[in-house]
């Protein structure tokens, strides 16, 4: 150890500076409070090495030491996530750097080590969904052996805290990557013969089944892997149907190696009442007595005139204001009920070139089909029971129960439906 007296510290002003060897490395220390001027260098690093040049400590092996063991081991488990998957240096850099982000934040200091060791997963999941690169939470959770709950309560708290925009994954983006993994388009020895077909093909049927299901309300609020598992269903079965009509949904998911949601059953019945519904319209396919199952026969046919179907099988909005105001404001001309048999009926989704049928429907959601059962009220009180709704209204309620020409026609419309 050899003192130095050419300089002063900065910290304390000492002039007592030395220079002194710390595991091969010289460094200028001051002896009164121990403040380290300056540093020398190595020759053993993990970037310089092979070619031994000099380089300081701060950028040796040495830096390495500033990142956590969980640290570390979060970004492996990232980089290794994002290896599997097959996706770009970009995407693997920037999960690293939310990663990064997120174990740093004060939000995820205390959680579980469950969530800290799905905080990668998550990562690589908002970098995919950001780049537009079709990517499900399930395919993550199945990689992570995660719950898919938990995984998700982790990501809405990441773009959350992060204050991370996400963009919202396209459906056909959607169909495309949940068919990709379907064992069907292998040609695996242990998938049968008709079960086999052609990725091409079902997956542009398969859109047009969902895009068909779009239109007809079925995909609005609800989970889409169900929906697009049954479209998936119906498509195969339509492309070969005399050999795949006896298969049933579970068999189909157990050959193609995904699994069965729920509710896809449910949403495999509702696509059958649509596609019977669209099928009475066309004159062929009425003399065959179709069913749920050998409608699946003409899923082309109907498809390719879909839009002219879905008019002609369901009334429209607009046709059903004018039929309702006919019935509550025209005073001339004979009442619906004693119209003519051969007389055509205005307002006619198809032009009114044909009788409108009694028994068609507007085009609504499920929800409202078939709603849900309502929980019994409580029994009114002795006030409310005396109420006959001949009481005088005060002015200043009275413009509560003014009602303009579109209340009114809504009005009519609902009172009609009862």
């Amino acid at each position: 150890m050899a003192e130095r007296g050419r300089s002063r510290c900065p910290e304390c002003g000492s002039a007592a500076l030395v220079e002194d060897a710390h595991y091969a490395q010289q460094q200028l220390v001051c002896a009164a409070c121990g403040c380290v001027l300056a540093e020398g260098l190595l020759t053993t690093t993990y970037t310089e090495e092979q070619h031994l040049r000099e380089v300081a400590y701060s950028q040796s092996t040495g830096q390495k030491e500033e990142l956590s063991r969980c640290m570390q081991r979060g970004i492996r488990r990232v980089q290794d996530l994002c290896k599997v998957l097959q996706l770009p240096s970009v995407f693997e850099e920037t999960a690293v750097s939310y990663f990064q982000r997120a174990l740093q934040h004060p939000a995820f200091h205390l959680v579980s080590l469950e969530k800290k060791e799905l905080l990668g997963g998550c990562c690589v999941f908002v970098t995919c969904r950001q780049h537009s690169w079709p990517l499900t939470m399930g395919t993550i959770c199945s990689l992570l052996y995660a719950k898919q709950e938990l995984f998700a309560s982790v990501y809405l708290s990441v773009q959350k805290e992060l204050g991370i925009s996400v963009p919202a994954l396209s459906l056909a983006d959607l169909v495309k990557t949940h068919l990709s993994s379907f064992r069907l388009f292998q040609r695996a020895e242990d998938v049968p013969a008709p079960f086999a077909e052609d990725k091409e093909r079902m997956v542009a049927r398969t859109l047009q089944v969902v895009e068909l299901a779009s239109e007809t309300w079925l995909v609005t609020g609800r989970h889409p892997v169900p929906i697009v598992t049954a479209a998936a269903f119906l498509s195969w079965q339509s492309l070969r149907p005399a050999a795949r009509l006896a298969c049933t949904l579970a068999r189909f998911c157990k050959v193609a190696g995904t699994d069965l949601p729920p509710p896809a059953h449910l949403r495999l019945k509702e696509l059958h009442e649509i596609l019977l519904r669209m099928a009475s319209q066309l004159a062929w396919l009425r003399v065959f007595g179709l069913d749920k199952r050998t409608v699946v026969k003409h899923l082309g046919d109907l498809l390719q005139h879909r839009l002219l179907l879905l008019k002609n099988a369901f009334c429209l909005e607009g046709a059903e204001e004018q039929r309702v105001e006919a019935r509550g404001e025209g005073s001339a001309g004979p009442p619906p009920a004693a119209a003519g048999a051969g007389q055509e009926e205005e307002g006619c989704p198809s032009g009114g070139k044909h009788k409108c049928d009694s028994s068609r429907r507007p085009l609504l959601p499920p929800c409202l089909i078939k709603p849900r059962k309502r929980l019994r009220t409580a029994a009114p009180s002795e006030s409310d029971a005396a109420l006959t709704g001949d009481e005088p209204i005060s002015d200043s309620e009275i413009e509560q129960y003014l009602r303009g020409p579109q209340e009114i026609r809504a009005f009519r419309k609902a009172k009609a439906w009862q």
